[in-house]
C-alpha cells in the first residue's frame, strides 16, 4: 500500500512539474476535466497494482483509460499474467469495461524495442504535423511493431487520419484502433 502512494505521489509531482503540457492536453482534450482528472486516476491505480503485483509486470503491460474504459496493451507471458492484469483492471473502481491487445511474448521476433520506438516516433511525428488531428488525443503504442491507437477524439476524420498514417510507416505489421469520437 504504501509502494501504491509513493507512485500516485510520484505521479502528481510528475503532473505538477510538466506544467504547461497539462494544462495544454487538458484544454484540448475531448473529456471535461473531471472526467480527465478521474481517469487519470483510475489509470495510476491500475500501474500501481500492476506494480505491487508479483506476475503482473508494469513494464510489460500497459494501461490507459478514458470515460472509466480501460485500455491493457503490451506483451504476456504466460496465460495467468494476461489473465491477473485483467483482472487487476477489471476490480479498481471505477472501471467500466476493460479492452485489452496482449500478445504473448516472442523471444526470437525480428522486431525488437528499436523498431518500436522508431515506429512510434514516426508515427507522432505524422500525428503532430497534421493540424486536423488534435495529436495530444491519441495515444500511441506499439507492439512486436503493432500499432495501438487509443483516445478520445473530435471527428471521425481524426481516426481515419490517425489509422492512414499508422498504416505508411515502414515495419508496421498491423493497425488496431481504439479510437472514439467522443458524444458532446
Amino acid at each position: 500500500m504504501k509502494r501504491a502512494i509513493l507512485i500516485l505521489a510520484g505521479l502528481l509531482l510528475l503532473s505538477m512539474t510538466t506544467g504547461c503540457g497539462t494544462i495544454y492536453k487538458t484544454a484540448v482534450d475531448e473529456r471535461n476535466v473531471k472526467t480527465v482528472a478521474s481517469d487519470e486516476y483510475i489509470t495510476a491505480e491500475i500501474k500501481a497494482r500492476f506494480l505491487d503485483d508479483k506476475l503482473v509486470s508494469v513494464l510489460d503491460i500497459g494501461a490507459n483509460v478514458y470515460e472509466g474504459h480501460a485500455y491493457l496493451y503490451g506483451e504476456y507471458e504466460s496465460d495467468a499474467q494476461r489473465a491477473r492484469a485483467i483482472s487487476i483492471a477489471s476490480n479498481v473502481e471505477g472501471v467500466t469495461e476493460v479492452t485489452y491487445y496482449l500478445l504473448p511474448k516472442v523471444k526470437s521476433d525480428t522486431c525488437g524495442t528499436t523498431d518500436n520506438l522508431m515506429i512510434r516516433g514516426s508515427l507522432e511525428k505524422e500525428l503532430i504535423s497534421d493540424d486536423r488531428i488534435w495529436s495530444t488525443n491519441v495515444d500511441v503504442a506499439v507492439i512486436q511493431c503493432n500499432v495501438v491507437l487509443m483516445g478520445l477524439v473530435g471527428t471521425q476524420k481524426e481516426i481515419d487520419l490517425s489509422i492512414k498514417y499508422a498504416k505508411e510507416i515502414e515495419g508496421v505489421r498491423r493497425v488496431r484502433s481504439y479510437l472514439k469520437v467522443i458524444s458532446k
